[in-house]
């Protein structure tokens, strides 16, 4: 896992919702950053959606900016491509923008390795949090309550350290294109 503490790599995408480009820069809350790694055909993100949706509302007018990110290769996933991503973030109603690595670097850059994957930077985008949502898994009948995110939140908008003890995400892997 990423170590807490390090920077959060820079990044310009594409909003599949927009059409414009978004820098982590431009992005960035003025309290913490959340930077998710999701996709659109992953059962364990299709389970959260709904949570991350009420998280991003809960949370915004707090200082609090959230960014979605798909990596996944959409030659093999075409259900992940830009379109489809424009598709699920509007029927959702994400209150973040949902952007596209098509190179794949940015996932790379921040050692993401499923769907959804959760990095919350501080207000200095440094990294106070990496991990799970919270214990809730498609079939094992606990709520969505995004607990885990919530006291990181809670921790960072009180000025208090995030504490150190984080269960690392489960999900589905990032489809990552086969290079030959």
């Amino acid at each position: 896992m990423t170590p807490l503490g390090s920077k959060a790599p820079g990044f310009i995408l594409p909003d599949t919702v927009s059409g414009k480009e978004v820098s982590l820069e431009a992005a960035k809350g003025a309290t913490a950053t959340v930077i998710m790694f999701i996709c659109n055909h992953c059962p364990f993100v299709k389970h959260v959606n709904a949570a991350l949706v009420k998280l991003g509302n809960d949370y915004k007018s707090k200082g609090i900016s959230f960014i979605a990110i798909s990596s996944n290769d959409v030659a093999g996933y075409p259900e992940d491509g830009p379109e489809q991503m424009k598709l699920v973030a509007s029927q959702q109603n994400y209150p973040f923008p949902y952007l596209y690595d098509a190179s794949q670097e940015v996932a790379k850059a921040y050692e993401a390795a499923c769907t959804p994957d959760f990095f919350v930077y501080d207000s200095n985008l440094l990294l106070a949090y990496r991990g799970q949502l919270d214990d809730s898994r498609p079939g094992n009948d606990k709520p969505n309550s995004a607990a885990d995110i919530r006291n990181a939140l809670d921790h960072l908008i009180q000025g208090k350290p995030v504490p150190a003890d984080q269960k690392p995400s489960i999900g589905c892997n990032i489809k990552w294109r086969v290079v030959e």
